[in-house]
């Protein structure tokens, strides 16, 4: 799927991008790499807070992660920033707390539209209450956390992948059509 205009973007985005949300772009970015969709995709992961911005990734969330050979060692975490309402085509609340945040920050309805609950695209969990599709926060606790964060992001990426594949080659007929 080679196309000469600018990629489809995602961002996931958690409390201080340095657990849930890398976790999610670095398995989502395989999984499209997977896909032969990495050319036409740009993943990256974000926080609602400053907190961890400059600091790695957690330890126990990057050795989960190598755990499936994704390496998490060029990670460094960020916080959310304003202009990328615009600039990505999809943002991914892992909870509901970042879901309601950006929905508030959201600028416009366009916006506001490209919000959704990561796990949404679960087939387990969609049509369910937004708060029962959230990832709860392994910061806390153990490795298991890590471990139900990671299944939990799994779960959804079939589904994830899917949706982005559609937009894709939605963007692509568009740009297709003569003007």
């Amino acid at each position: 799927m080679n196309s000469t205009s600018s990629p489809y973007r995602v961002i996931a985005v958690c409390t201080g991008n340095i657990c849930r949300s890398p976790m999610a772009e670095m398995m989502l970015r395989a999984a499209l790499e997977r896909e032969g969709l990495d050319d036409v995709v740009v993943v990256d992961s974000a926080g609602t807070t400053g907190y961890e911005a400059g600091r790695p990734i957690d330890p126990r969330a990057g050795r989960r992660l190598a755990v499936t050979q994704l390496a998490s060692d060029q990670h460094v975490a960020r916080e959310w920033m304003h202009a990328w309402f615009r600039e990505r085509d999809l943002i991914l609340a892992l909870d509901i707390d970042h879901y309601a945040w950006l929905s508030q920050a959201a600028p416009d309805r366009e916006s506001l539209e490209k919000i959704r609950m990561l796990r949404s695209f679960d087939p387990a969990m969609a049509g369910r209450d937004l708060l029962d599709q959230g990832i709860e926060d392994p910061w806390y606790g153990g490795i298991a956390d890590f471990d139900a964060v990671w299944h939990q992001i799994h779960t959804a990426l079939p589904g994830l992948v899917g949706h982005i594949k559609a937009a894709v080659a939605a963007n692509l007929q568009l740009e297709r059509q003569p003007h």
